[in-house]
């Protein structure tokens, strides 16, 4: 199998395993499903973090307003007694104004942050260096017991306006937010290795050839953006331990300058003589006029 090392600018962001026949269009169109797979497990993430602290999301009509503009307004969260946490609600002010502050209690918040931790370690960056090659199937192994622990803690669900329902129903709407610039559709995705597109009407074997334990760097854009900057030549790591190898040398270089110091032929210990010129009474002789 060919190893891909997914990059989005000089970002990491996983590794993906194909055949060297693959066409590109699929080739692309996994490695798309798997990327914008990914960040949907981070906003899950975030979310669910802001569900554990503050309970569900208010109406968007009451959202960042104080305690007094929604009475003086007669607003209701209608919601708010229907999407109730097991075992009864913890009351936590949300200082942002976007969740009504009924709180899990503490053993249903920690099943929400354990679920969360594991996820975010299944689809971590980490998992470049620790040479694991992410699926799609393991994007889902990380989605779905997301969509179990919010079931457990809230099980007569989210209103449906709470980003987090809206997410596992793919209805979340991401206009006018970071996180739709971080999102590359199926349509505008590409792939570009070595400083060129890869044309999604070839195969993989027409850029890198036949051999199917080829490891290469591919960078994943939107159309319209250009041509990637190209891969160093020398990667940090390997920047990092040159500059540590020559530290290293020099540092020897300079013990053996020292070790080369042929000053110390000029102490008196060095003097064969010495002990018969002191038995003669020869030591500390000068010439001259004292």
């Amino acid at each position: 199998m060919v190893q891909l090392h997914v990059k989005r600018g000089d970002e990491s962001q996983f590794l993906f395993n194909t055949a060297v026949d693959s066409p590109l269009e699929t080739v692309t169109r996994q490695i798309t499903a798997i990327y914008n797979g990914r960040l949907k497990v981070d906003r899950l993430c975030a979310e669910i973090l802001e569900l554990a602290d503050h309970g569900a999301m208010l109406p968007p009509n009451m959202q960042g307003l104080t305690e007094e503009q929604i009475v003086e307004l007669h607003l209701k969260d209608e919601w708010g007694d229907k999407c109730v946490p097991s075992n009864g609600p913890v009351f936590k002010v949300d200082e942002m104004g976007r969740r009504n502050g009924r709180a899990p209690n503490d053993n249903m918040k920690k099943v929400l942050l354990r679920t969360v931790e594991d996820a975010k370690a299944l689809i971590s960056k980490k998992q470049v260096q620790a040479n694991v090659c992410l699926s799609m199937e393991m994007v889902m192994e990380a989605l779905d017991p997301l969509r179990g622990a919010v079931m457990i803690v809230y099980p007569m669900g989210l209103p449906p306006h709470d980003p987090i329902r809206m997410e596992f129903e793919n209805q979340e709407d991401l206009s006018g937010t970071q996180a739709s610039l971080q999102v590359i559709t199926e349509d505008e995705c590409q792939l570009w290795w070595a400083g060129k597109e890869m044309q999604r009407g070839k195969k993989l074997q027409d850029y890198i050839g036949k051999n199917e334990k080829t490891k290469l760097v591919v960078k994943i854009q939107k159309k319209g953006q250009g041509q990637p900057a190209r891969e160093p030549l020398v990667t940090e790591e390997q920047q990092k331990q040159m500059m540590m190898h020559q530290y290293r040398r020099q540092e020897e270089l300079k013990k053996l300058e020292e070790a080369d110091d042929d000053s110390y032929l000029n102490s008196e210990w060095t003097d064969r003589q010495a002990l018969r010129k002191q038995f003669q009474g020869l030591t500390n002789i000068k010439w001259g006029p004292r």
